[in-house]
Protein backbone atom coordinates (compact mmCIF):
# COMPACT_ATOMS: atom_id res chain seq x y z
CA UNK A 1 0.00 0.00 0.00
CA UNK A 2 1.01 3.63 -0.36
CA UNK A 3 0.21 6.92 1.30
CA UNK A 4 1.02 10.56 0.68
CA UNK A 5 1.24 13.56 2.99
CA UNK A 6 0.89 16.89 1.19
CA UNK A 7 2.73 20.12 1.93
CA UNK A 8 0.62 23.26 2.20
CA UNK A 9 3.36 25.87 2.59
CA UNK A 10 6.71 26.48 0.93
CA UNK A 11 9.63 24.69 2.61
CA UNK A 12 13.02 23.44 1.43
CA UNK A 13 12.03 19.85 2.20
CA UNK A 14 9.77 17.50 4.13
CA UNK A 15 9.53 16.42 7.75
CA UNK A 16 8.62 12.75 8.12
CA UNK A 17 6.38 11.16 10.76
CA UNK A 18 9.38 10.70 13.08
CA UNK A 19 10.20 14.42 12.89
CA UNK A 20 13.24 13.90 10.64
CA UNK A 21 13.89 16.45 7.87
CA UNK A 22 14.45 15.36 4.24
CA UNK A 23 15.38 17.63 1.32
CA UNK A 24 13.29 17.79 -1.86
CA UNK A 25 14.31 14.99 -4.23
CA UNK A 26 15.56 12.71 -1.44
CA UNK A 27 14.55 9.08 -0.92
CA UNK A 28 14.84 6.83 2.16
CA UNK A 29 13.59 3.59 3.69
CA UNK A 30 11.85 3.66 7.06
CA UNK A 31 12.33 1.18 9.90
CA UNK A 32 8.81 -0.05 9.04
CA UNK A 33 9.91 -1.17 5.55
CA UNK A 34 8.46 1.77 3.63
CA UNK A 35 10.22 3.39 0.65
CA UNK A 36 9.64 7.14 0.90
CA UNK A 37 10.45 10.20 -1.17
CA UNK A 38 10.15 13.94 -0.66
CA UNK A 39 8.95 16.29 -3.40
CA UNK A 40 7.40 19.76 -3.49
CA UNK A 41 4.00 18.02 -3.37
CA UNK A 42 4.90 16.28 -0.09
CA UNK A 43 6.03 12.89 1.23
CA UNK A 44 5.06 9.74 -0.63
CA UNK A 45 5.64 6.28 0.93
CA UNK A 46 4.94 2.75 -0.29
CA UNK A 47 5.71 -0.64 1.19
CA UNK A 48 9.09 -1.93 0.04
CA UNK A 49 7.96 -5.55 0.03
CA UNK A 50 5.47 -7.83 -1.70
CA UNK A 51 2.74 -9.59 0.31
CA UNK A 52 1.82 -13.19 -0.53
CA UNK A 53 -1.94 -13.56 -1.16
CA UNK A 54 -2.39 -16.83 -3.05
CA UNK A 55 -1.00 -19.89 -1.25
CA UNK A 56 -2.33 -22.87 0.70
CA UNK A 57 -3.40 -21.13 3.93
CA UNK A 58 -4.47 -24.38 5.59
CA UNK A 59 -1.03 -25.95 5.25
CA UNK A 60 1.19 -22.86 5.15
CA UNK A 61 1.72 -19.49 6.82
CA UNK A 62 3.37 -16.23 5.79
CA UNK A 63 6.13 -15.01 8.11
CA UNK A 64 7.41 -11.44 7.82
CA UNK A 65 11.11 -10.74 8.43
CA UNK A 66 11.45 -7.10 9.53
CA UNK A 67 15.25 -7.17 9.07
CA UNK A 68 15.03 -8.09 5.37
CA UNK A 69 11.59 -6.50 4.76
CA UNK A 70 10.32 -9.67 3.12
CA UNK A 71 7.82 -12.49 3.56
CA UNK A 72 8.61 -16.18 3.54
CA UNK A 73 5.78 -18.70 3.16
CA UNK A 74 6.48 -21.94 5.00
CA UNK A 75 4.64 -25.03 6.19
CA UNK A 76 2.97 -24.47 9.56
CA UNK A 77 4.33 -27.76 10.92
CA UNK A 78 7.86 -27.38 9.52
CA UNK A 79 9.25 -23.87 8.98
CA UNK A 80 12.23 -25.29 7.07
CA UNK A 81 9.92 -26.22 4.15
CA UNK A 82 8.84 -23.38 1.87
CA UNK A 83 5.43 -23.37 0.21
CA UNK A 84 4.65 -22.27 -3.34
CA UNK A 85 3.08 -18.82 -3.68
CA UNK A 86 0.96 -18.21 -6.77
CA UNK A 87 0.33 -14.48 -6.36
CA UNK A 88 1.98 -11.52 -4.61
CA UNK A 89 0.75 -7.94 -4.11
CA UNK A 90 2.88 -4.87 -3.64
Amino acid sequence: YCYQRCLHTVFSGCTDFEGKFHEFGSQWETKNCMDCSCSRQGISCCTSYATPINFDEEKCEAIFNKLTCSYKVVEKDDHTKECPVFEWVG
